[in-house]
């Protein structure tokens, strides 16, 4: 679906509700706005906050201001929003982990469901998965050929446990119904690091990380995960093109809000989402990086919130993956 025939949904669903909420909303915001990340600077959902911040900036008068409050897979920024006033004043910006942790978190210290109102997913790639140019695998059927022959002796990596990397390489290996091994690392850059080395024989990878390998020969691209293929891989066939129905994955990224968030706010802030995926100069920058812009409704996010977290509980327990 195009960014323009999402803008459309979004924008009809949202005039509705938008009269009865200009009047409360229409002085909103007043003063700076919190927009709390649970990732450290310079990682992928620490820039895509800040392009969201500088815009938001400029279309409001007022300071938006990221606070990084990295750790713990995003739960500490998560716990802190859930907590705050739902007064439109603090919100967050995070990724589909925060949908997962649900399952890999035993003992969290809030709902992410419940303590939250959804306001926008903003964003989506697809992920890659790349193998070493020495396995013997040019296509995916090869790579479960190959892993089938050799029965726990191939080796994949990831940014660690229940990450989206080792969540999307735990679905494969369900469907796939291969014996391969699991080797966590703390962060992308050691896994690739690893990967380039051939210590691992694969992965499944961001594709902004794994884009300036694959052009330099030192990765090899297999398949991608989403419904459609990546953008910056037009030539690599998705998983479904390559067998596998319905074995769809990736990185996404949404803004929450605490639990009763004023509806005017939640449609202040969406309508204010769409503005900036709208806007050229971003729609150019999240393209160089791989990035699908979307822009649902918080009704749509709802949704998505809901069906993601029984998906990936399925996978998560079918793998018996536990964080604490």
């Amino acid at each position: 679906m195009t960014i323009q025939s999402l803008v459309c949904r979004l924008v009809a669903s949202l005039c509705l509700c938008a009269l009865a909420g200009a009047v409360a909303a229409q002085g909103y915001p007043t003063k700076p706005v919190k927009i709390l990340v649970g990732f450290p600077p310079g990682g992928a959902v620490d820039v895509l906050a800040r392009i969201f911040a500088d815009k938001f900036s400029a279309l409001w008068s007022q300071p938006a201001l990221v606070e990084n409050r990295a750790g713990a897979t995003g739960n500490i920024a998560s716990d802190l929003a859930a907590k705050a006033a739902p007064d439109g004043y603090t919100i967050l910006f995070t990724a589909n982990t925060h949908v997962t942790n649900g399952a890999l978190y035993s003992k969290l210290p809030y709902d992410p469901i419940r303590d939250f109102t959804p306001i926008s997913q903003v964003t989506y790639y697809s992920l890659v998965l790349v193998a070493h140019p020495s396995v013997a695998a040019k296509t995916l059927a090869d790579l479960v050929a190959l892993a089938k022959a050799n029965p726990g002796k191939l080796l994949y990596n990831s940014a660690g446990n229940g990450t989206p990397t080792h969540l999307t390489a735990e679905l494969f290996r369900g469907a796939a119904r291969i014996d391969a091994q699991h080797v966590p690392y703390k962060g992308s850059a050691a896994a690739t690091t690893d990967l380039l080395a051939g210590r691992v024989q694969f992965a499944f990878s961001n594709p902004i990380v794994a884009l300036p390998q694959v052009k330099a020969g030192r990765l090899r691209p297999l398949a991608t995960t989403g419904a459609k293929r990546s953008p910056i891989f037009p030539e690599i066939p998705t998983m479904a093109e390559s067998g596998y129905p319905g074995l769809e994955a990736g990185t996404w990224h949404l803004f929450l809000g605490p639990a009763g968030l004023p509806r005017d706010i939640v449609n202040k802030l969406a309508g204010d989402i769409v503005a900036v995926l709208q806007m050229s100069d971003v729609r150019e920058r999240l393209a160089a990086l791989g990035v699908e812009p979307i822009g649902t409704t918080p009704e749509q996010l709802a949704a998505i919130m809901r069906s993601e977290m029984d998906k990936w509980t399925k996978v998560i327990r079918a793998a018996n993956i536990k964080l604490d």
